[in-house]
């Protein structure tokens, strides 16, 4: 046996409650809270009152505030910043919005074409033939 025999416990091997990562403060999960409500209840609004004519124009808005609430949600509860692991999260995060863009965008562009190029469909034809008789 040797001098330097430790047994240790798996409860003995970490402080409880000291992370290397601070959690956010409640004043800033409050900040959040209120944020996520506002970006939430804006775009019910501007469902609820119609208050753009195209829907295309409301949906795009909507897309806007989703966008700006995922970033509040990373911010103020994921606590996601430039200064965390060096900055690699962020990076990390980048790089899949990077790829989920990319995967969107290519998925919309196939639908899109193959919408254009597919063939009448067959309740269109059977429309047709009732009108000849």
């Amino acid at each position: 046996m040797s001098a330097h025999n430790h047994d240790h416990h798996g409860h003995d091997d970490h402080g409880h409650g000291h992370d290397a990562v601070p959690h956010g403060s409640l004043k800033d999960y409050a900040i959040g809270f209120v944020l996520s409500v506002i970006l939430t209840a804006i775009p019910f609004w501007l469902v609820m009152h119609k208050a753009f004519d195209k829907s295309s124009t409301t949906a795009a808005v909507i897309l806007a505030f989703a966008a700006v609430q995922v970033v509040v949600h990373m911010v103020y509860f994921l606590h996601m910043n430039g200064k965390i692991e060096g900055g690699w999260s962020l990076l990390a995060t980048l790089f899949t919005l990077v790829l989920l863009v990319i995967v969107l965008a290519g998925s919309i562009w196939v639908m899109y074409h193959m919408n254009v190029n597919m063939m009448p469909s067959m309740g269109t034809d059977v429309h047709n033939m009732r009108d000849m008789q």
